[in-house]
């Protein structure tokens, strides 16, 4: 990742947090054909002092061949962006731009054993069901004979991180006024996604007068 600006840098921790939060990006890798990529839910575990990314790809999927323990996935994970127009600044003569946050993951991926296909699927759901507010579902609620057929026709990949690189751009190198004009108007906006990205800006910057708190 091309960091635009020190300021715009992630420190590690923080990046790994955000993605593990997310929990869901695009793996890229390449072969002779050139890049492939899917978009997918994962698992961040440590272990060993090491982040390890766990995902699963359907058996036919090109990335499942590339995992062959010695070739460097990259797994992108997306936050919130926003465009920003250049007359929602305070001060005159800014260019417009777009806002955002993403972290990128790359590292070596390695094919798991079949065996592992329900410790993963046990991990996924754990923690994507922890984020409802419901009784959790699990894998064993499932007819026995359909889980065991979906959970054959997956195979699961650990990416372990070597390199994390994150971004967040939300005006670090603006002035004051023009940081809460574009985060007011944010903050107005019917986006979930622009709301976020204001109060991240905010909390950049807290105490300054903005108009909504």
């Amino acid at each position: 990742m091309h960091v635009l600006r020190p300021q715009f840098r992630i420190e590690e921790q923080r990046a790994l947090d955000f993605a593990s939060q997310r929990g869901f990006g695009m793996i890229v890798a390449a072969d002779g054909r050139g890049p492939r990529a899917s978009h997918v839910p994962f698992v961040l575990e440590r272990h060993d002092g090491r982040a390890i990314v766990q995902v699963h790809f359907t058996a036919r999927n090109p990335l499942v061949e590339l995992a062959d323990g010695s070739r460097r996935f990259l797994l992108i994970v997306p936050g919130d962006d926003a465009y920003v127009s250049n007359d929602w600044y305070a001060s005159r003569d800014n260019v417009s731009t777009w806002l955002y946050e993403a972290v990128h993951l790359s590292g070596v991926a390695h094919l798991r054993g079949q065996d592992e296909s329900r410790p993963h699927g046990d991990a996924l759901l754990a923690v994507a069901e922890a984020r409802l507010p419901k009784q959790p579902w699990d894998l064993r609620q499932m007819e026995p004979g359909k889980r065991e057929t979906m959970l054959a026709a997956i195979r699961v990949v650990d990416l372990v991180v070597d390199t994390i690189e994150g971004q967040a751009k939300l005006n670090q190198h603006k002035s004051d006024a023009d940081h809460v004009a574009v985060a007011d108007r944010l903050a107005r906006s019917d986006e979930s996604g622009h709301q976020r990205l204001a109060r991240a800006m905010r909390a950049l910057r807290p105490g300054l007068g903005y108009e909504i708190p």
